[in-house]
């Protein structure tokens, strides 16, 4: 207990490096344990480069970053961490990673976020002491306040070659590689307009700054179709939401006589989803209503009928992401970012109306 908080206060910068920390006695009255028990974690801390003590001076921060810096190459192994690894694209996008890394000569090492800002913590504080050569990360929540901005701040300082996927902070100076999604969501119902549709919904998730961008470019064809805007209507929701609810209120949309004749959903598990709900209330797809999603996951071809959708590029994110990761590594010029434009493949899912 005793090492892991002292180790966070250091990862998250408490406590900087320099910084002398409290004296043994201080610590025993703080955690309420022997003086073996401390002795036994700053030995610990000692031999791990987190701290360092001076005779009869007391004890400090160490600068932990210079293992990064000095022994990049010692572990070969790169890190990503992603808010999911088994399921949807993420399988995908990590195989593109783990092909061009392997190639390469080095390992993966996972974390796994589960779109949950606390795991990302724990997730970002193990890789910071890793001595990892690299690091690829998906932020959580990505559109919502960064609670571990200390620790991207840290990982800023450390000089570690990093990239981020899907999404990013704007407030943070990392390369990143990721969809147009504001680009995307306008040719998504774009699309629909074209085929007819004017009374479009669109269901979006706000908590991370895809579903966000996609809902601005949801915005921005309305914006563009401005005579059919009066017939917009958007649902939003967030990771923690009860999903219960959330298809309580579309069933209500859906049964409404003036129902939506289309509907854009924030990725295609979620129409998978919907396409299902639509199903149960006697209505049919596309005859009915019309759906239209993104990111072109592996099933939406095999699912009846086949889903309409935006393409991701999956697997060659991930090698790009990777090569970008390892230019950065070798010292290489490489471009603050890499957004990948829109591709509608239009299925049976989606068809023209009058």
């Amino acid at each position: 207990m005793v090492e892991k908080d002292i180790k966070e206060k250091i990862l998250s910068g408490s406590y900087a490096i320099n910084d002398k920390l409290p004296t043994e006695s201080a610590m025993m009255k703080t955690y309420q344990v022997s003086r073996y028990t401390i002795r036994r974690a700053i030995s610990d801390l000692e031999n791990e480069q987190f701290i360092y003590t001076i005779q009869g001076g007391g004890m400090f921060v160490d600068d932990w970053q210079k293992k990064i810096r000095q022994e990049p190459l010692e572990n070969k192994q790169i890190g990503v961490i992603t808010t999911h690894i088994a399921n949807y694209i993420f399988p995908n996008i990590i195989t593109g990673i783990d092909r061009y890394i392997s190639n390469e000569g080095y390992t993966i090492l996972l974390g796994n976020t589960q779109n949950d800002p606390e795991k990302e913590r724990t997730s970002l504080e193990g890789m910071l002491n890793s001595n990892i050569s690299g690091l690829i990360i998906e932020p959580t929540q990505s559109a919502l306040s960064n609670p571990n901005k200390d620790l991207f701040d840290q990982l800023a300082t450390s000089k570690l070659p990093t990239v981020f996927i899907n999404s990013h902070y704007p407030n943070l100076k990392f390369n990143y590689i990721e969809m147009d999604d504001v680009a995307s969501g306008k040719e998504a119902t774009d699309t629909l307009f074209a085929m007819g549709h004017k009374r479009i919904l669109g269901i979006f998730k706000i908590d991370d700054s895809q579903g966000v961008h996609r809902m601005n470019g949801y915005i921005n064809s309305y914006q563009t179709h401005s005579q059919y805007s009066y017939l917009s209507e958007i649902v939003m929701y967030q990771s923690t939401d009860n999903l219960h609810a959330l298809f309580q209120r579309i069933e209500t949309i859906f049964r409404r006589e003036d129902h939506p004749s289309a509907v854009v959903c924030y990725n295609d598990q979620l129409a998978i989803q919907i396409m299902d709900l639509i199903r149960t209330l006697n209505l049919k797809v596309p005859d009915d209503i019309s759906v239209i999603a993104f990111d072109n996951y592996q099933l939406s071809k095999y699912i009846a009928p086949k889903l309409s959708t935006v393409q991701h590029p999956k697997e060659k994110m991930g090698r790009q992401a990777a090569k970008m990761l390892f230019d950065l590594m070798d010292g290489k010029k490489v471009p603050p970012y890499i957004k990948y434009e829109p591709e509608v493949i239009l299925r049976e899912s989606t068809r023209k109306i009058n």
